[in-house]
């Protein structure tokens, strides 16, 4: 059904969605975020899923968004990158709101857009020698359509810390910033993601989503007009001068201008 997800499911109705890209380090490429899209809608109407968990294959949970992917639009036009961006925002709204618990299980790196994808989890377990990165400026880009459930997630304060720096930090640090709710040896992973599955087999289903629905309305308000600042800010960054720059600095295995002995 889907090339860059495998979805594998339980006799007790959890389902596990797996990055599948592990050649690209998961990044996401339009296919994987319309895919990902498609099953958030398909299992939030499934009544036998009880419980999802976003997991990946390979080395590295998620790489962030495909950069080829986002080199694409630098050329094109203000409408088609606001679609694009758009599909990203909608991507993550989706799974945000899925009314399933979702529970993430990282291991290997998350950088950018993975970062994204552990903060619209209900609750995200890490293997305690992840590294983790919000590297979107070291590109020139900024962590625009994911901003919003990572400062959900994290509080501004802590976000402040790691949102603008790009910098590297590892379980321990990502704990501390409210991002992973524990960090296990990558061994003892499935072991903590079951522990974390099996309450939510005791309660209603039905309920559990209308709690989840309930909690998003106390917090930060993740609306219509909130995504859509989110797609215009990611658009104008795809339309400057700063993200060609880093972005073909990338592949060409250079330092970027701002960068000491950059271009």
């Amino acid at each position: 059904m889907y090339e860059t997800l495998e979805v594998t499911r339980d006799g007790r109705g959890v389902v596990t969605l797996w990055l599948n890209r592990a050649d690209k380090h998961n990044a996401m490429s339009a296919q994987m975020i319309a895919e990902l899209h498609s099953a958030a809608d398909d299992l939030g109407r499934d009544e036998s899923c009880r419980a999802v968990v976003l997991a990946a294959k390979g080395k590295t949970f998620c790489a962030g968004g495909d950069l080829a992917w986002m080199r694409q639009q630098f050329e094109a036009e203000p409408g088609v990158r606001g679609q694009e961006a758009g599909k990203l925002a909608y991507m993550l709204q989706a799974l945000n709101t899925l009314p399933k618990p979702l529970i993430g299980r990282l291991h290997g790196n998350a950088f950018g857009g993975g970062i994204g994808l552990a903060s619209v989890c209900d609750v995200a377990i890490g293997a305690d020698n992840i590294v983790m990165a919000l590297t979107e400026t070291r590109l020139g880009l900024i962590p625009a359509t994911i901003g919003p459930y990572v400062a959900a997630r994290m509080g501004e304060a802590n976000a402040r810390r790691v949102f603008m720096s790009g910098r590297r930090f590892d379980a321990a640090e990502a704990m501390g910033l409210g991002l992973l709710a524990r960090a296990v040896p990558e061994g003892d992973l499935d072991a903590a993601i079951e522990a974390e599955i099996a309450p939510y087999l005791e309660c209603a289903p039905g309920a559990v989503a209308r709690a989840k629905a309930l909690l998003r309305g106390f917090g930060p308000q993740i609306d219509a007009d909130v995504i859509a600042h989110t797609i215009d800010q990611l658009a104008d960054c795809w339309a400057g001068e700063e993200a060609p720059e880093g972005i073909g600095a990338f592949f060409e295995r250079r330092k970027p201008s701002w960068q000491s002995g950059g271009a």
